[in-house]
């Protein structure tokens, strides 16, 4: 009885245990050789400059293909988009 409970205790943690890509794997490895702080920090900006400019080709790709123009981009900065608060 005890083993098959230690069985299924087992198969649970198997099935909940996150199984990581090839990429993912790839920057574990190189998150590994990070000494220090600044390091990190610098990895980081990478990261961050690397996103922004996916951005900012995506912004193009929509502005090049007629789907975003200046007029939607005015209309977007006129919206008020945040959460009401409820003041008790």
């Amino acid at each position: 009885m005890q083993q098959k409970k230690q069985k299924r205790r087992v198969e649970r943690m198997l099935q909940e245990r996150t199984i990581l890509n090839d990429a993912q794997l790839g920057i574990l490895r190189l998150l590994s050789r990070l000494q220090t702080v600044e390091q990190v920090s610098e990895l980081r900006q990478v990261i961050s400059n690397y996103y922004a400019q996916k951005a900012t080709e995506g912004m193009d790709a929509l502005w090049e293909s007629g789907q975003w123009s200046q007029e939607k981009n005015e209309q977007t900065q006129n919206e008020h988009l945040r959460t009401p608060y409820k003041h008790a």
